[in-house]
């Protein structure tokens, strides 16, 4: 089998965005491929994706309220109405890889940052770009949620900073599971 990668110039950025969905959206149409799984911050890349994945299952997965500030939603109200409008699916989670540990190292007189398991998975991605490792957590997380099957490929949309610059088809597995998981092929990701 010989399937074309993309590799962008540089990580994240707005043309990225459009190419990796553009991307994805024709190796989804080669395979038959139905549901779609996209990091989305403030919900830009998340408009773009239910625009471009008309009459496809789009999951759209979002920080968790109070990731950068207390009591904050990064995702705009806005953005979360056109979703919506557009039959885009959102999930609000905390971040597979990391959510209850991260609470031991935030506040004054905590103990210094120790890795834990899902920090070395999480820098392992990292080293195929940070798009990789978004793109596997959010499967999980969709898995997590029952948004996805695990018997069916999805494709996974991910990016480094604001927009999408790594996308993979993916057959997901819940967190539990995650060594099951299995990245098919990759799509399109910065060359680092």
């Amino acid at each position: 089998m010989e399937v074309n990668t993309t590799y962008f110039e540089k990580p994240g950025g707005e043309e990225n965005t459009n190419a990796a969905l553009a991307l994805s959206k024709k190796r989804a149409d080669e395979l038959g491929i139905k549901t779609i799984v996209v990091a989305s911050t403030v919900g830009g890349t998340a408009v773009k994706a239910v625009d471009v994945f008309r009459g496809y299952k789009v999951i759209v997965v979002t920080h968790v309220a109070g990731f950068r500030e207390p009591d904050t939603q990064e995702f705009t109200d806005e953005n979360r109405k056109i979703v919506a409008s557009k039959g885009g699916i959102i999930l609000t989670a905390a971040h597979a890889f990391g959510a209850i540990h991260r609470a031991l190292h935030r506040g004054e007189g905590r103990p210094a940052p120790q890795p834990v398991i899902g920090d070395v998975i999480a820098m392992t991605l990292r080293t195929f770009g940070q798009g990789m490792k978004v793109a596997c957590e959010i499967a999980a997380m969709a898995a997590d949620a029952g948004l996805v099957r695990t018997d069916e490929e999805v494709i996974a949309v991910g990016g480094t900073g604001r927009g999408a610059d790594t996308a993979v088809v993916i057959q997901p597995q819940p967190t539990h599971r995650f060594f099951d998981l299995k990245v098919k092929e990759v799509i399109c990701k910065p060359r680092l």
